[in-house]
């Protein structure tokens, strides 16, 4: 007989694995015990040691689903010669690290459950087991036991507590294991937040979850607008088939542009809407069911208002069992969008969603199981065949990405698309999507997350990490918690966030194209080619600067930004005899309000200079005729894509790439000066976006070789929020491989913003390794 004891690392607790263990330890006849502790899951094993071995293996092959192990160590102790085997309570170490899982959509035995007439959880809204459920959104603290999440109010009926302390059931220590009986419960309030009662049931039978659940699908076909409370935060909700309740959910919600996520009854449904990759539908139908972007097909029926001026739809199953039961009443397709209103954020109790969104909501379905941290739906789409993250959130976040640190440090993040970043040992834990601090409400809850982060982990930050941008409230906020505070260059953040997710620490030329950054010659940037690697970086070339409208009337008003370019472009080229006057065309393309502000660009009054790739994507937008005023971020730029024809046509505008006081230029003033002749030529839009983009390819791919013949460097890197334009991705990528170039791109980490804070602490932690 061998005694082993056996250490386990990684996503092991909350997701089924004592019982798995335990179970595996009958089947090979192992005697000891399991216990989570604060590191992960502690085996202390006996038995010959040919069995010892093949229950090691097996650990290693059949893990749990939801599990994920990094490390199983094991050492050798003199032997004790226990009875039998038994899981032992948690315990808790000092200073130690114990991840936990995401909260993770419904599985197929839960969904067989709630659709079985004869089982005891027959639509049940709340059925999950230790494969599926809630898990981060309900964790007030560790280790991951029921008392510390907000199920702790809820007492499990008998035969719920049988399931959960059977090791061979698989609700076993399922900490949110209830049934209608004993655990959470739904119902309907109107606008005002007075609950109607619906059914004569009581609340806890099936019957009950019946009736309310269809006289809800009635009311959605009928148009009404629900705000509905789901796993992780509250969503808006409406019929996906009826263009008026669209518009109406539009108009209440003041968002009368930016696409609505769509939640589907099944994948055949999407198919039926959409075009479905194999990827595509793998990651639809995975336990994280993220909002996946789709191609929509010509044939689709759905609104045009769902996307307006988009081609691409976002699609997304049923993730938990209330949103699999609203579609047991012919409904196929539902608006699903996140309930806030604008710049908020996510809604998640039952009190304050009234409060807020009663303007817009017809009717409230809710339910008493207390969301602690709310968490938005990930989003994301499929590019070379792999997932490409755009926001990363409910299903992903907490789980950490590996990265050995020298220090506990924190990194604050970006202003807009927030995330922060938390490190600790061999982990890095990405916070989930916060959004813009842009409001004190958005601001405290940046605040209330970071310091949820650093208790449930542990982590005592030594060290902070932050934008240069002294005006951030991420800046701010690094600034006031009396921590040593490194400050980093937001388009170098950019590309070590590609690098972080492609595990590379050597030198690359940085592609990294975004709306703004802040430069270290106090200019707005966006459009940089650095060389760079971990311990810094040097600019080695950008577009040319034009001097745009400071503050936010550049992003919003993309006119403005259109005048300011045709300015620049004028006045480099004013001796040129074969160009229209600038006031003809000003006034031809944009009347009186452009003829006025055309004279507050020329006197430069309150401009700063920018080398943004996304302005410049703006001005063509609104050059084009297509967008001259968003209501969303990026939204011209976004809409110029979409315009794209489906055609080979390679021709791209003339450039200049010169090289001034030991950096590369690349001019866009002949660019804009090409486009306004092809517009006063009757050129159409689309043909003038199609060049557009392809000379964005054509000038990168240049300066890429420029510089890999200066720099000796043939790894080129692509980040920053141009780069979820699929066509500029695409079409850049492949220019570059036919180059010879190695080329690198996002996949789980947001090739926009949202990646930014992990750049930041990889930056900081290569310095304290210096």
């Amino acid at each position: 007989m061998e005694r082993r004891i056996i250490k386990i690392n990684g996503i092991v607790q909350g997701v089924g694995f004592r019982p798995f263990i335990y179970n595996l330890a009958l089947k090979h006849s192992i005697k000891g015990y399991v216990n989570n502790n604060s590191e992960g899951v502690l085996i202390d094993a006996e038995a010959p040691l040919e069995k010892l071995q093949e229950f090691i293996k097996e650990i290693k092959l059949n893990a749990p689903p939801l599990s994920e192990i990094h490390s199983l160590e094991c050492f050798t102790e003199e032997y004790k010669g226990y009875d039998g085997f038994i899981i032992e309570e948690s315990r808790s170490t000092e200073g130690k690290i114990t991840l936990i899982s995401p909260d993770t959509a419904i599985c197929s035995e839960c969904l067989m459950d709630i659709k079985d007439v004869n089982n005891k959880r027959y639509f049940y809204p709340f059925t999950n087991c230790t494969n599926c459920g809630p898990r981060f959104s309900i964790i007030k603290n560790i280790p991951y036991d029921r008392i510390n999440t907000t199920m702790d109010k809820f007492n499990m009926c008998n035969d719920c507590n049988e399931e959960y302390t059977n090791p061979l059931n698989r609700r076993f220590h399922a900490q949110p294991n209830g049934c209608g009986d004993c655990g959470p419960h739904i119902y309907i309030t109107d606008k005002s937040g007075k609950e109607i009662h619906i059914t004569n049931y009581e609340k806890h039978r099936y019957e009950y979850n019946f009736h309310l659940l269809k006289w809800t699908s009635k009311k959605l076909k009928e148009g009404y607008i629900f705000a509905i409370k789901g796993l992780t935060g509250f969503h808006l909700v409406c019929s996906g088939e009826n263009p008026d309740a669209v518009n109406k959910l539009r108009i209440r919600k003041n968002r009368p542009h930016k696409p609505f996520a769509l939640m589907a009854k099944d994948i055949d449904v999407i198919k039926k809407h959409c075009i479905v990759s194999k990827k595509e539908e793998e990651l639809l139908t995975g336990h994280e069911k993220p909002i996946v972007i789709l191609h929509k097909k010509e044939s689709s029926t759905l609104p045009c208002s769902i996307a307006p001026n988009k081609k691409n739809v976002g699609f997304m199953l049923p993730y938990t069992p209330l949103h699999a039961l609203l579609f047991s009443f012919d409904e196929e397709v539902l608006v699903m969008t996140s309930a806030n209103l604008s710049s908020l954020p996510l809604e998640y109790e039952n009190s304050k969603a009234v409060k807020h969104l009663s303007h817009i909501a017809d009717y409230f379905l809710l339910h008493n199981r207390d969301i602690y941290i709310p968490v938005d739906d990930s989003v994301c789409r499929v590019e070379f065949d792999k997932e490409y993250m755009l926001r990363r959130a409910r299903g992903y976040a907490p789980y950490p990405f590996k990265l050995k640190t020298k220090k506990s440090i924190l990194a604050l993040g970006p202003h807009m698309k927030n995330t922060f970043c938390l490190c600790k040992g061999d982990f890095v834990f990405l916070s989930q999507h916060i959004g813009d601090l842009e409001n004190i409400e958005t601001y405290n809850h940046y605040v209330n997350n970071i310091k949820h982060y650093s208790e449930i982990y542990n982590i005592k930050p030594e060290a902070a990490v932050c934008d240069l941008h002294p005006d951030y409230a991420s800046t701010k906020y690094a600034e006031g918690i009396h921590l040593p505070l490194l400050k980093v260059q937001h388009h170098h953040a950019h590309i070590a966030s590609c690098m972080i997710n492609n595990s590379i620490n050597h030198k690359v030329i940085g592609l990294s194209f975004d709306g703004t950054g802040y430069g270290d010659d106090g200019a707005i940037w966006g459009g940089e080619f650095l060389i760079c690697d971990l311990n810094g970086y040097k600019r080695a070339a950008h577009i040319s600067y034009t001097e745009l409208p400071s503050g936010d009337s550049a992003a919003k008003d993309p006119w403005k930004t259109a005048i300011a370019y045709l300015y620049h472009a004028y006045s480099i080229n004013k001796e040129a005899s074969y160009l229209p006057q600038l006031e003809f065309v000003v006034d031809k393309f944009y009347g009186k309000k452009g003829m006025l502000f055309l004279k507050i660009i020329s006197n430069n009054i309150n401009t700063i200079p920018s080398s943004s790739m996304g302005r410049f994507f703006d001005a063509v937008s609104s050059l084009c005729g297509i967008n001259h005023s968003t209501t969303y971020e990026g939204q011209a730029s976004i809409e110029l894509e979409s315009i794209l024809e489906d055609l080979i046509y390679e021709e791209y505008y003339e450039y200049k790439i010169n090289y001034k006081s030991g950096i590369y230029i690349i001019e866009t003033h002949n660019i804009i000066i090409e486009i306004v002749k092809d517009l006063l030529a009757g050129i159409s839009p689309k043909i003038i976006s199609l060049k557009f983009h392809n000379t964005i390819i054509s000038f990168s791919k240049d300066m890429c070789l420029i510089l890999r013949k200066q720099y000796g460097i043939n790894d080129a890197a692509l980040s920053g929020g141009v780069f979820q334009n699929s066509y500029i991705l695409n079409n850049l990528h492949k220019a570059l491989n036919q180059e010879g170039f190695k080329v690198y791109t996002h996949s789980s980490i947001p090739a926009n913003d949202g990646g930014i804070s992990i750049g930041q602490l990889a930056i900081a932690d290569a310095l304290y390794n210096r």
